[in-house]
Order: C-alpha cells, then sequence, then structure tokens
C-alpha cells in the first residue's frame, strides 16, 4: 500500500479535499488494476505504472472544471476499464454513473474494482450507448473513443434537455488530444474547450484537452 500512496501524490498536488474513505478508494485502484490487468488487458501494460497519471488524473480534470451536484446522473460511454468513470464515482460520490461498453471482459474488470472500493453509485451494462432506450441522463461523459461527432449523436438522444447546474446545461464531456480542428469541423458543433495541460502542467497533458458540448 505504501507504493501506492506514494503514487497518489500525483493526485493530491492538485486535490487537497477527499475524505479518508475517498483516499482509501484512490490508493486502492493501482493494486487493483495492477492484479485485473495481468488477467484482463484493459490498460497497456507500460501505462500501468503510471496508472494514477495517465488514467486517474486524466478523468479527474473533468472534475477541475464541472462541479457535479448531488442527483446528478452521468453515462460514461466506452468507459473501457473504467475511465473516466471509476474515478469520477470516487471524487463524487453523490453523482450515479452508468457505465456502459461493447466489450464484456473490460465491464468484469469494472466490475471487480467497483465491487472491492464498495462503490454504491456505479451501475454498468453491457451494450452500445446507441442501443440504450429506456433511460436518461444529465451528462455524458466520454475519453477518445469515438470523434466527436459520433459521441454526439450516441449521446445526445440519451441526455434530459435541462439544466441541473448553475454554470453547464446538461450535455456531453470529452476528453481528446492532439490536433482536433478537423473532428471538430467534422461534428460541426461548437464545444467549449480546456487545454488540461493548463490545469495539469506535466508533460503528459500536452495537447490533451476536455471538450464540451451543450443540450
Amino acid at each position: 500500500m505504501e507504493k501506492a500512496q506514494s503514487k497518489l501524490e500525483i493526485i493530491t498536488k492538485y486535490f487537497s479535499d477527499f475524505t479518508p474513505k475517498q483516499m482509501q478508494q484512490f490508493a486502492a485502484l493501482g493494486p487493483l488494476y495492477a492484479e485485473w490487468n495481468a488477467k484482463i488487458n484493459v490498460i497497456s501494460r507500460k501505462d500501468i505504472d503510471a496508472l494514477y497519471e495517465k488514467h486517474v488524473l486524466h478523468s479527474l480534470s473533468i472534475a477541475s472544471i464541472f462541479n457535479f451536484q448531488s442527483g446528478i446522473e452521468i453515462i460514461d460511454i466506452g468507459t473501457g476499464g473504467g475511465f473516466p468513470g471509476i474515478p469520477l464515482a470516487i471524487y463524487f460520490p453523490q453523482v450515479r454513473f452508468h457505465l456502459v461498453d461493447s466489450i464484456g471482459k473490460k465491464l468484469k474488470v469494472v466490475n471487480e474494482v467497483v465491487r472491492a472500493l464498495g462503490l454504491e453509485n456505479i451501475s454498468f451494462q453491457h451494450t452500445r450507448a446507441e442501443s440504450i432506450r429506456d433511460r436518461k441522463f444529465d451528462f455524458a461523459v466520454s475519453r477518445a473513443v469515438a470523434p466527436l461527432k459520433d459521441l454526439w449523436h450516441w449521446s445526445r438522444p440519451l441526455l434530459r434537455n435541462e439544466r441541473k447546474m448553475e454554470d453547464f446545461k446538461n450535455g456531453l464531456i470529452c476528453l481528446k488530444g492532439g490536433d482536433l480542428s478537423q473532428e471538430i469541423s467534422n461534428s460541426r458543433l461548437r464545444p467549449y474547450i480546456w487545454d488540461i495541460s493548463r490545469i495539469f502542467p506535466e508533460p503528459f497533458f500536452h495537447e490533451k484537452y476536455i471538450l464540451y458540448t451543450a443540450m
């Protein structure tokens, strides 16, 4: 656990208001993903040692902009191994997260991590987002799953067209990297864009961005 605690410093460098329970949950992520990734590869093996920076802190960049309020419901489209959904669910214990992926073995890892952490604000579903017909959410989040045009096409029917937060209307929030000019042009959307390297000035976050499109 000491090794996990030391790696947590990249998180506590930018976030300092965690409860003891949250600190325990974040500290447990490293050993849990190391154990499960050895069985079912959901994270690049070269990235597993940088889990807290490349996956946990990257996910929490959303929390640096969006202060989700109690009762909000969020769908994580193409969650993979549980990012950004699991770190955000730890950070926002009063927010409901629904993690969706079309690959069942990835959701097995999500299930085991959620169970081990005792996270009661996460549900998950083995399906494609575009197949969901019976649920609505306030926000959709996603990380490097598909082009912005597709993400908006999938998420828009799932979102309530209202405002649950004072600063932001319901919408899509996605984590993207690289030159996004053509992708944004193809989407015909005008998303708000935040440069993550201005939030977390670590070399890894160079040319990584948060995009937000409102309903």
